[in-house]
């Protein structure tokens, strides 16, 4: 199989793994790999386009100003017309004002930070619907092992890649098979209900943020957390605000007050950053200035049935 190939020149220094790399879910993503090093370190990402399964290669030349992409499968076309969204070319930070010292040097920092938009709906759904009240671990781990069972094997050369399964394939997946893969019940019932919808889902791409948001939230299982999820990912939301998120109301509230807040806080502080919540909540995830991690972290729950939680 033959690749087709881009060179894009983005009009502003893109920093491709930070954007894309949003895409990635844990270290032992199947559908995601990073290789090379600094000098020359490309992104491999392997997913499901409205034309086919695409591989999509993505590097980075700084030196040069230049992003050099290389596709396989049927949706190489798409994937390649894409890119650009992918890397947050879509996404604009005009009117973003830092105002608070500590987001005015971290924007500093990472003044390039943009917000991608891959356009593919399910694909951001499923992940997130795994992460629900859960540990990072143990999503990562039951996704891990979801698309080892039911993804496949994507197109073309490079690396080992799978594809997240096909909505059919999700929506076929045995209840008892779940429990093995260590989701309970109320996270795969939202998935297969939502799988049962994904080409509807699908066309919320053209939508306003809005009645995206809304006709999310309208699948049973899928809340104002899930919703902001999906469309930072999938339709490069600016204002997607991850609230009910178990460590981002303390983090924003760590890093502008001093001291953690709950979601009513969080909201309240946000409030002035309208339309470019996200941007605010994102500048404080890259910059490191969240609030400090200390004791155990919490493990991944041992009642459900499935083997214990695999590692990368």
């Amino acid at each position: 199989m033959t690749a087709i190939e881009r060179t894009w020149r983005p009009p502003w220094p893109c920093p491709v793994g930070q954007v894309l790399g949003a895409a990635r879910r844990g270290a032992g993503d199947p559908t995601y790999v990073v290789e090379g090093g600094a000098g020359r370190m490309s992104h491999w990402r392997a997913f499901r386009t409205p034309d086919g399964p695409a591989r999509l290669q993505v590097t980075a030349r700084p030196a040069l100003g230049e992003v050099e992409a290389r596709a396989w499968g049927q949706g190489s076309t798409w994937a390649l017309d894409a890119l650009p969204g992918m890397l947050g070319a879509l996404d604009d930070p005009s009117g973003f004002e830092p105002r608070h010292p500590v987001l005015v040097e971290a924007h500093r920092r990472h003044a390039h930070l943009r917000i991608g938009r891959t356009g593919l709906v399910f694909e951001a759904l499923l992940p997130a619907v795994l992460e629900q009240k859960v540990t990072g671990q143990e999503a990562f781990a039951g996704f891990r092992r979801l698309v080892r069972r039911h993804g496949e094997p994507a197109p073309g050369e490079g690396p080992a890649l799978l594809l997240q399964p096909a909505p059919a394939a999700v929506a076929a997946v045995p209840s008892w098979e779940w429990l093995d893969l260590h989701v309970d019940p109320a996270r795969s019932r939202t998935l297969v209900a939502a799988a049962a919808r994904a080409a509807a889902l699908e066309r919320i791409v053209v939508d306003d943020l809005a009645a995206a948001d809304r006709k999310l939230r309208s699948l049973p299982g899928v809340g104002v957390w899930t919703s902001a999820e999906v469309r930072a990912r999938a339709l490069g939301d600016a204002d997607a605000v991850s609230f009910g998120d178990y460590h981002v109301a303390k983090d924003v509230g760590w890093a502008l007050t001093g001291a953690p807040v709950d979601d009513a806080g969080l909201a309240a502080l946000l409030e002035p950053w309208r339309p470019h919540r996200l941007r605010v909540q994102l500048l404080i995830g890259v910059a490191g200035l969240g609030k400090p991690r200390r004791g155990p972290r919490m493990g991944p729950r041992r009642h459900l049935p499935g083997r214990d939680v695999d590692r990368p």
